[in-house]
């Protein structure tokens, strides 16, 4: 047995999944379950079985996942012991964050950071909410959208940073484009293009349908917010983004606030390992909850 192997048990372990725990790890496929199958010859017993498109940890897994988390724990105070000695000079800093903050928030905050800190190597990976959050033992620091997960681990630490709208939209020519706001049920009976499933924003509009009794017609399915807006440019149907995303736009779509009351939500940032949290993150959760006082969490 070494120290990677369970460092490499615990990812999997966390994800339910070894290609996904292979993609967090930067490491190949072959490769971890070759630790796997050593770490399982070690201990005698089998770990784990497979289980769909995943593996489900045997009694005996579970048990040595909690060591193995342990383990990880103690070698990420290590690091920020190391860290708080040697001050920033030098680092890492991995980011991850769903698709509005990557979008529209975080590229000011990021080079604002990396001007103040150039040594330090910074890594920032997008995707939906739900793709975010299952790669987040892999993170610094998350940044999602919507209700925080239930079942993150004890030591996420969990800070409400701003508020976003989201908005319907619509083509500049379409019968509702004037009307600058409108109802789920004027919307109910048109086409919609909406995210894909896992997504902070499609999550909240099918709650806001199903809360008014609505059944929504979904004409489209489409990965990222530029595509939702192509699709509704092409008269597809209407859409729902971020406000956010409606700052720069040419006029060829207009936005549609939705009544009786703007359909909102938070974004929050999720730090991992809270307790043995990097110099880096430390300072870059700073500026970024200092950025949101000054806006008034908006």
């Amino acid at each position: 047995m070494t120290p990677d192997q369970l460092l490499t048990f615990a990812c999997v372990a966390d994800t339910g999944n070894i290609s996904r725990a292979a993609e967090v790890l930067h490491l190949s496929q072959p490769a971890v379950s070759g630790q796997l199958r050593m770490l399982q010859d070690w201990f005698g017993e089998p770990l784990y079985r497979r289980s769909g498109h995943g593996i489900a940890l045997t009694d005996a897994g579970e048990r040595l996942a909690e060591q193995a988390r342990q383990l990880r724990q103690v070698y990420r105070q290590a690091q920020a012991v190391r860290e708080s000695w040697r001050g920033l000079e030098t680092g890492a800093l991995r980011l991850g964050a769903s698709t509005t903050p990557a979008s529209y928030l975080l590229p000011g905050l990021v080079a604002d950071f990396r001007h103040a800190f150039p040594a330090v190597s910074l890594h920032l990976s997008d995707g939906n909410t739900r793709e975010i959050v299952e790669r987040l033992p892999a993170l610094d620091l998350a940044f999602i959208e919507g209700d925080v997960p239930s079942g993150l681990p004890a030591d996420t630490a969990v800070h409400a940073w701003r508020q976003d709208e989201v908005v319907a939209i619509v083509r500049a020519d379409h019968a509702l484009a004037g009307k600058g706001a409108v109802t789920l049920r004027d919307l109910a009976g048109s086409p919609l293009v909406m995210r894909e499933p896992g997504s902070g924003v499609r999550r909240l509009v099918e709650r806001a349908f199903s809360d008014a009794g609505l059944a929504p017609s979904v004409g489209l399915e489409l990965a990222g917010v530029e595509g939702v807006k192509q699709a509704v440019r092409a008269g597809l149907g209407v859409g729902f983004v971020s406000v956010m995303s409606m700052r720069h736009e040419d006029g060829a779509l207009a936005a549609l606030r939705l009544l009786p009351r703007p359909l909102t939500r938070t974004l929050s940032i999720l730090v991992p390992h809270a307790d043995a949290a990097a110099r880096a993150a430390g300072r870059f959760l700073a500026m970024c909850l200092a950025i949101g006082e000054a806006d008034g969490g908006d």
